[in-house]
C-alpha cells in the first residue's frame, strides 16, 4: 500500500506527525536560530536551471561514475547518527537500499547499528564516517576496525571541533544515548506507535562502542584534530580518503595538496555553525580552485531532483541525501524509504529532460 509520499515535504509532514517531538526535532533541527539552513535553502531556490528545447533526450541515464564503478543513482546516503531513532532497523533499511542502488551508505561513527553488519547488508557499498575525538586513540582504533571489516573508503568529518548548539535539541533535554525523564515520557506516551515499536526492539544505542573498551561522548571536544591528524590518517589508510565538512576554498587547496581522494562540501546539514557560508555557493567556488578533474562531493539541504541537478551544475561529482531519508522511514518504514527514493529519481530524470540533458553531468551524454 502506498504511503502517500510524493515529495520530501510529504515525508517530513508525515514524520512530524508520527515521531515524538524530541526525536523529530533532533532529526530536523539545525544550529542556532537556524538561519544558516534558511539561507542555504534560499540560495538553492535562487539558482535557475536553463530549459533547452528540441533536443533528443529520450535516452537519459541517472548513472554516474563514483571512484570508478557506476552508481545507479546520482545521490547516496549521508552518514547520520542514531538512524534507528526514526524507526527500528532504519540503518539496515538504508544499507539494503545502498546495495540495490550501488550507492554509498555513509556509516556514522555514532550509528545505531555496528559497522560490520552494515557493510555486509550494503554488499560492500558502505563508507565509514570518522570523527576525531579526545586524544585520538579511540579514533584510530575505529580506523583499524573499519579496515578489518572491509571498508575501502573513510570519510573524515572535520567541521565539528565542538558540537554545535541546537536549541531544539536542548529544549527537549536530548542526549545520545537519550535518557527518559518525565518530560520525555509524556512526549513518548503521546506517540504510542513509535514508542511501543521502539520499546519492543530495544532502545537505540551507539552500536560501534559496545566492544573494544572504547566509549564515545558525543559532547566531548574534538578540537585537538589538526593537519598532522590528517597526515597520520593518510599514512595508515590505504583506501579512499574523503574529507567532509569543507566550505573554504583555501582549505580545499590544502586538502588537495595533502593527497586526499575527494572533498565533500558540506555544512553538516546546517547543524554546526549557523553563520557558515551557504554550502551550495561554496561548492562553485571550491570547484573553481581545485580544477575540473578533482572529485568533489556535496551534501546539505538537498530536498528534490531539482536540487540534485543544481548541485551538479555547481560542480559536484556526486551528492548525498540525509534527513529526508529518515523522514521517509519514520513515515512508512522501508516502503516509505523506497517511495521517496523513487520520487527523487523520477524528479531528477524529468528535470534532465526539461533542461535538454541526458545525464546529471553537465554537457555529457551517456
Amino acid at each position: 500500500m502506498a504511503i502517500g509520499i510524493h515529495s520530501s515535504a510529504d515525508a517530513r509532514r508525515l514524520a512530524r506527525r508520527r515521531l515524538p517531538r524530541m526525536i523529530f526535532d533532533y532529526i530536523d533541527g539545525a544550529a542556532g536560530d537556524e538561519t544558516g539552513a534558511a539561507r542555504n535553502r534560499a540560495a538553492l531556490d535562487a539558482i535557475e536551471l536553463r530549459p533547452r528545447i528540441l533536443r533528443d533526450v529520450s535516452n537519459r541515464s541517472l548513472a554516474v561514475p563514483l571512484f570508478g564503478p557506476m552508481a545507479k543513482a546520482p545521490f547516496g546516503i549521508s552518514p547520520m547518527g542514531m538512524c534507528n531513532l526514526s524507526a527500528p532497523g532504519a540503518d539496515l533499511m538504508l544499507a539494503r537500499l545502498a546495495a540495490r542502488e550501488h550507492v554509498p551508505l555513509g556509516v556514522s561513527t555514532v550509528a545505531s547499528t555496528a559497522m560490520e553488519p552494515l557493510i555486509e547488508a550494503a554488499e560492500g557499498h558502505a563508507w565509514f564516517q570518522l570523527y576525531f575525538s579526545g586524544d585520538g586513540s579511540g579514533t584510530f582504533k575505529l580506523v583499524e576496525r573499519a579496515q578489518s571489516a572491509g571498508y575501502k573508503t573513510i570519510v573524515l568529518t572535520v567541521d565539528v571541533p565542538e558540537v554545535g548548539r541546537r536549541p531544539r535539541e536542548l529544549r527537549h533535554g536530548f542526549t545520545m544515548p537519550f535518557r527518559i525523564g518525565p518530560k520525555q515520557f509524556l512526549d513518548f506516551a503521546l506517540h504510542p506507535r513509535w514508542s511501543l515499536t521502539t520499546l519492543a526492539k530495544g532502545r537505540p544505542e551507539m552500536a560501534n562502542f559496545q566492544r573494544d573498551g572504547y566509549t564515545f561522548d558525543r559532547t566531548e571536544s574534538r578540537a585537538k584534530a589538526n593537519w598532522d591528524t590528517l597526515a597520520r590518517l593518510r599514512d595508515i589508510w590505504d583506501g579512499k580518503l574523503v574529507v567532509k565538512g569543507v566550505l573554504d576554498a583555501e582549505d580545499a587547496m590544502i586538502l588537495k595538496a595533502a593527497g586526499v581522494d575527494a572533498i565533500q562540501v558540506s555544512s553538516h546539514g546546517s547543524r554546526q555553525l549557523d553563520s557558515a557560508p551557504r554550502p551550495i555557493l561554496a561548492l562553485e567556488k571550491i570547484r573553481a580552485v581545485v580544477g575540473a578533474d578533482f572529485p568533489l562531493f556535496y551534501d546539505t539541504g538537498l530536498r528534490s531532483g531539482d536540487d540534485v541537478v543544481k548541485a551538479y551544475q555547481q560542480g559536484a561529482n556526486f551528492c548525498f541525501l540525509g534527513r529526508i531519508l529518515q523522514f521517509a522511514i519514520a513515515a512508512g518504514g522501508e516502503e516509505g524509504l523506497h517511495e521517496l527514493w523513487s520520487v527523487l529519481k523520477a524528479e531528477t530524470n524529468i528535470v534532465l529532460a526539461q533542461i535538454g540533458q541526458t545525464s546529471v553531468i553537465p554537457n555529457k551524454d551517456i
